[in-house]
């Protein structure tokens, strides 16, 4: 709050809250949903009283905020806005599960405690975000109201998130992105999805989220006229043919806008050379909503030339989520694309509000059971998870697939499939035991490997063997959930035997040498053998796979912060040896990196090669060592998420002595000379030193890729700016992640 407000105005305010909460569900105003409701909010305002939010506020408004999300904005009923104004009591109040319970049944006592973080001691190799929300997972298969309140809870927060110090920030924002803006898609909660993904950009890179924001109100202003002039020919054919409709232009998400601009490389302009409308019509009851959906499209392309490889139909082939939309791309005026997407009045709210809704229609049983489809894939993970919390994080979250492909049996049914899937995965998709008797496909009537990528329309028969067995090595053949936890299963009793034997195999060399077994020494031999995990280590040396023969010279070798893999950032790897009591990085306050930073004290990530002048954060590994990630690293979004106590907010200053790594590519057009220009450009540059180039040339095409020495982000583009101007260089681009 701006300014301090007296009792009487606060509460005046709270009233308020209540009211308005009131407005937006009509079941909490009569009858027992009004005794329910009210009885909800006298208990959570009593719960909370006298304690205040981050940002000074009293606490009360925000279960208000999120129960009024839920109602609002997703639809829910008296159960669920209850559930919402009592969301935090068993975590933060003396009020117990057999309390609620008590005062207002099972269901939504159930409800409350799914939402209720988990207390108590973790195991410290464990991730308490990864456990709460595994916990979390486990009542929301039993009502999926549990997630849709915790996804409100997470908006509210996410739109409050400027009260927190940045390292929290960062934290909370990194969890949204990774794993509950992908949970509000799969559930068909667009409006939620797209607001997720927005703040949490706007908190983990704020320049680049203002300047396409003010792209988007430029681009708004100056393509007005164009999208008017677009829309009148429209609005005209459809009012002669009876039709009953509303033209909105669809806004475009700012972090699909820098998402894309990431993916191609592209400047913000270029995004939104592409206009969007949206047309929601009032079904008429005499005729089908698929057929008008295509009577519209016949409509629009009689005025608009359509773009054939652009149409989407999610009418005759809802999305898993239950999204249905006809989706096409037609030129518009000055030669402009425009995309335009086509619902009725019950398809716009599904798509704004997901399977909330779907209760409103007597006709969806269908896209229920897709629901429970994807519910029942949870609870096969739920009832034999990994051992690891983050393993199952990962295993969830290929539940999630947010692209997805339509798979034909060869009898003619559909199977909806994560992108990327392969023929095993579609194997394990029908029938565990047809997985593991699979030998290849027929795809299209082409005989494949089981590790053949299917691709959206794909008619796909599987070819079996009795005397098939399952493999280990499948598991790098598959994407699905279902697929890797099958496959697991079979090896799970087979590999805790290797595993314990590979565990003593280590103990018993330790003990020769009179060491016992410690972090320090595992990493040693994780990095070394270049493995992720401890239990993987252990398998591979339980099997034979790797032998001890030279752990002499393993444990005399002292690591290298230069070059860090993938696998040493996620679990604290590969460090030097140091003093046995480093000195704490305090996480409340920035580490800030200048020249004079002690060069021991941090890591730059290979995996995403963070140079001065971009967005970084810290990770705090177990020597005290901050390993430094691009904030835009999928390898830092995920720490985010399942490390988030180990987080530290990170910032440059000027770097004008410290030189670090950036790799460029360039393509253009092959002209003789055309690498001497661009060597010349670069030499001539006195704050960048060029390690190595590589330029190949096909059919009058080049392509280049360049290693440099540079001091920051600045002296990198104006180099990259310098080489555009050669004659024949077509595109230069920075390449932020190292290949593998």
């Amino acid at each position: 709050m701006s300014k301090v407000l007296s009792e009487i105005e606060e509460n005046e305010i709270i009233k308020k809250e209540y009211e308005a909460l009131l407005d937006e569900c009509p079941r909490c105003k009569t009858g027992k949903g009004a005794l329910i409701v009210d009885k909800a909010f006298e208990l959570a305002r009593k719960a909370h009283k006298g304690v205040r939010r981050k940002s000074g506020e009293p606490y009360i408004l925000h279960p208000l905020a999120v129960a009024r999300i839920v109602a609002e904005e997703i639809g829910l009923g008296t159960t669920g806005v209850a559930a919402s104004l009592l969301h935090d009591v068993i975590e933060d109040t003396d009020y117990t599960y057999e309390d609620l319970e008590a005062i207002f049944g099972k269901k939504i006592a159930s409800i409350v405690d799914g939402l209720t973080k988990l207390s108590g001691v973790f195991d410290k190799n464990q991730s308490a975000q990864a456990e709460n929300f595994r916990k979390l997972l486990l009542t929301m298969v039993e009502d999926v109201r549990v997630i849709i309140i915790k996804l409100a809870d997470r908006l509210h927060n996410m739109r409050t998130l400027g009260s927190m110090p940045e390292h929290k920030r960062l934290k909370i924002a990194g969890e949204t992105l990774f794993m509950y803006a992908p949970l509000a898609h799969r559930l068909g909660l667009y409006s939620l999805k797209t607001e997720l993904e927005d703040l949490s950009l706007k908190y983990e890179h704020p320049v680049v989220y203002q300047d396409i924001v003010s792209q988007i109100e430029h681009s708004e202003s100056r393509n007005k006229d164009l999208l008017e002039r677009f829309v009148l020919p429209i609005e005209e054919s459809l009012g002669k043919a009876g039709i009953e409709f509303e033209i909105k232009a669809r806004p475009k998400s700012v972090y699909s806008i820098w998402n894309k601009m990431q993916k191609k490389n592209i400047p913000v302009d270029e995004i939104y050379d592409v206009l969007a409308i949206r047309i929601v019509f009032k079904q008429n009851e005499f005729s089908p909503e698929k057929a008008q959906c295509w009577n519209i499209y016949s409509l629009i392309t009689d005025i608009y030339k359509p773009k054939p490889d652009r149409l989407r139909d999610w009418v005759s082939t809802p999305k898993a989520n239950g999204y249905e939309a006809l989706h096409a791309t037609v030129m518009g005026p000055n030669g402009k694309w425009v995309e335009i997407q086509i619902r009725s009045e019950r398809m716009d709210e599904i798509a704004e509000r997901g399977f909330a809704a779907h209760y409103k229609y007597k006709e969806v049983q269908e896209k229920d059971s897709e629901l429970e489809n994807w519910l029942q894939r949870i609870r096969d993970i739920l009832e034999n998870p990994p051992a690891d919390s983050l393993e199952f994080l990962d295993d969830f979250k290929l539940n999630l697939f947010s692209s997805e492909i339509m798979i034909f049996t060869p009898k003619g049914e559909v199977k909806v499939m994560p992108k990327g899937s392969t023929a095993l995965d579609f194997a394990f998709e029908i029938h565990t035991k047809l997985g593991y008797k699979c030998i290849g496909a027929k795809v299209n009537y082409k005989l494949v490997p089981v590790s053949y990528e299917l691709k959206s329309g794909d008619q796909v028969e599987i070819l079996t063997s009795e005397k098939q067995t399952p493999k280990y090595e499948w598991l790098k053949s598959v994407l699905t959930a279902k697929a890797k936890k099958a496959i697991k299963d079979v090896f799970k009793k087979e590999r805790k035997e290797i595993i314990a034997i590979g565990e003593k195999l280590v103990e018993e060399a330790l003990n020769k040498k009179k060491l016992t077994t410690n972090n320090r020494i595992l990493n040693k031999l994780l990095k070394y053998h270049k493995i992720e995990r401890k239990e993987e280590l252990y398998f591979k040396i339980g099997s034979s796979k790797i032998t001890l023969d030279n752990i002499d010279k393993i444990l005399k070798e002292k690591s290298s912060n230069k070059w860090i893999k993938y696998w040493t950032l996620s679990f604290g790897g590969g460090k030097k040896e140091k003093a046995p009591n480093p000195k704490k990085v305090d996480k409340k306050k920035p580490f800030v990196l200048s020249d004079d930073t002690d060069a021991n004290n941090y890591i730059i990530a290979s995996c995403c090669n963070p140079i001065p002048g971009d967005d970084v954060v810290g990770y705090v590994d177990d020597d005290e060592k901050v390993i430094l990630h691009n904030r835009k690293c999928p390898v830092a979004i995920k720490l985010m998420s399942s490390q988030g106590n180990k987080i530290v907010s990170a910032e440059w200053t000027t770097h004008k002595l410290l030189s670090f790594l950036a790799i460029i590519n360039l393509t253009g057009i092959d002209q003789i000379g055309i690498v001497s220009k661009i060597t010349k450009v670069i030499s001539d540059d006195q704050n960048v030193n060029m390690r190595s180039i590589n330029v190949e040339s096909h059919d009058g095409i080049f392509d280049g890729i360049i290693h440099l020495y540079i001091h920051n982000v600045e002296d990198l583009n104006n180099l990259i700016y310098n080489i555009m101007k050669i004659k024949g260089v077509h595109t230069v681009i920075r390449q932020e992640r190292i290949q593998k």
